[in-house]
């Protein structure tokens, strides 16, 4: 299963986000509500002459959250610094990153959930009180060292809430979840896309398109560079729904966005394991893949369109799993 290409992960960075990302909240298409308090935030902070509260972004990756965080600093008319806690490892990583920062710039951290303890609780001082607390030295000579930082707006994204910290999730005065996008807001952002590149589609054939993209934009935009490329190879001037039909065949993508990876999960549920339910760690070694991977790439998808429970007992196939498997029960 690890040897398939798959188009649908929306982990993948997307190597044209920065040529079709939006750069306003008013070019940022889908969640009006998210937007409408965004916009009062960022209104109230810029007339008030100071650092916005720090924003908490969480959902499923491909949403949007890296885009919004940019969004913000530009409303904001402040710098935009960007870092992955993966790459903060000791304590420093995070003092030069930090001590660099101008007066209201946005800092982002994606990932957030994955930042080492240690770092962390560096993280805290600097959040609440705009300072640096560092320990220089070591044994008994170590002294600590207060340094004054200048107010910032951290930005926090992250796919996984459950494994933040309450004191870390505590010191976020904005807390803000993306969910999937309608299939109506996706063919907006295809339409929008396939302007900036110069590259025609009909509105039925991005429909299709969007009815295909897990609800998620980053595999919209992915999906929309491969039909452009099939239809070049068709020798065709504009992406129509035939093409959008060919380019998902082409891909193994059902009509629902499913790939042959969710289609073996979902087998597997049923052949092996009559249907569920059946554990994470077991399903993992069935499908070798990681137990992360299937929790937070291949399952909210499956989950948001009702084909899979998670269950205290582990995760069962829905009625409408079997249906779209075309079997029954009775097959299980």
């Amino acid at each position: 299963m690890q040897n398939k290409e798959r188009f649908l992960d929306a982990n993948i960075p997307d190597d044209m986000a920065a040529t079709i990302r939006p750069r306003s909240l008013s070019d940022f298409i889908g969640h009006e509500g998210l937007k409408q308090n965004l916009s009062v935030f960022v209104s109230g902070a810029r007339n008030r002459a100071e650092a916005m509260d720090h924003v908490l972004l969480y959902g499923p990756p491909g949403l949007g959250k890296t885009t919004l965080a940019h969004i913000v600093a530009n409303e904001l008319g402040t710098n935009f610094r960007a870092t992955a806690a993966p790459m903060l490892t000791k304590q420093g990583d995070l003092a030069a990153i930090l001590t660099a920062l101008e007066p209201m710039d946005v800092l982002f951290i994606d990932e957030i959930h994955r930042l080492p303890t240690a770092i962390e609780e560096v993280l805290y001082s600097a959040m609440e009180d705009f300072k640096l607390d560092i320990m220089l030295g070591e044994g008994p000579s170590a002294k600590s060292v207060r340094i004054d930082l200048p107010p910032f707006t951290l930005v926090g994204a992250t796919t996984r809430t459950g494994l933040l910290s309450n004191p870390l999730r505590d010191r976020f005065g904005i807390d803000l979840r993306l969910s999937f996008y309608s299939p109506e807001d996706l063919a907006k952002i295809i339409m929008r896309s396939a302007n900036i590149l110069g590259t025609p589609i009909d509105a039925d054939g991005a429909l299709m398109l969007a009815r295909s993209a897990r609800g998620t934009p980053r595999i919209a935009n992915r999906l929309l560079k491969r039909a452009r490329d099939f239809a070049a190879a068709l020798n065709r001037e504009r992406i129509t729904a035939e093409t959008i039909k060919t380019t998902l065949f082409q891909l193994h993508i059902d009509g629902c966005g499913l790939d042959e990876i969710d289609r073996e999960y979902m087998s597997t549920i049923v052949k092996f394991y009559a249907g569920g339910p059946v554990g994470i760690e077991n399903l993992a070694a069935a499908l070798s893949e990681p137990s992360d991977t299937i929790e937070d790439v291949i399952e909210p998808y499956l989950m948001q369109l009702g084909f899979v429970q998670r269950t205290p007992r582990g995760r069962v196939i829905t009625d409408l799993g079997y249906q779209h498997l075309g079997l029954g029960k009775s097959d299980a």
